[in-house]
């Protein structure tokens, strides 16, 4: 056999071997990328739930403010009389809380009034973490998508630990 037939076979199996892995690293990039932009997507849903409830916890300056008093629950809410503590604010016969953030049948919270609604959302440190709920699943989710998809696992599991904590304390503090 000629040397030159033996050198040709020899250069397109490492061409083929070199096309071969280029596209096995094609893939493991595709795929860190794509588990990245899930993750990333989880965190942003979380993010965006939690905010709706968050901000009227938290940014509770301009909005009303006052006390709730729980006097019946049913389903996942519960309702009540409120009487504002500050100025501007109207009392009112009937406001509802969610069920999770309310205390005992009788006792009383402080809440703030969603502009324009009968819902109330409680304030504190425990309504703030009630609020962040949802992105403390979020954070949970996501670990698992970055152990699982990108095999960052020291990464997932300080996500998985706050998002674990976070959930421990808002359960704490209710």
């Amino acid at each position: 056999m000629p040397r030159s037939s033996t050198r040709t076979r020899s250069v397109r199996r490492s061409r083929s071997r070199r096309v071969g892995e280029s596209a096995y690293g094609a893939l493991l990039v595709a795929r860190i990328v794509v588990m990245g932009l899930l993750a990333s997507l989880l965190l942003v849903a979380g993010v965006w739930t939690s905010w709706h409830t968050a901000q009227y916890a938290m940014l509770v300056k301009a909005r009303e403010r006052g006390m709730m008093t729980v006097s019946a629950c049913a389903g996942k809410q519960c309702t009540g009389p409120y009487r504002p503590t500050g100025g501007d604010g109207k009392r009112r016969a009937k406001v509802s809380i969610a069920q999770a953030a309310a205390p005992a049948k009788g006792g009383q919270v402080e809440v703030t009034v969603e502009p324009g609604t009968n819902h109330a959302v409680r304030t504190g440190p425990a309504g703030i973490l009630h609020a962040w709920v949802p992105f403390a699943g979020a954070l949970l989710l996501a670990a698992l998508v970055v152990a699982g998809g990108m095999r960052l696992r020291r990464t997932a599991w300080v996500m998985g630990l706050l998002g674990a904590v976070l959930l421990g304390a808002a359960f704490a503090a209710m």
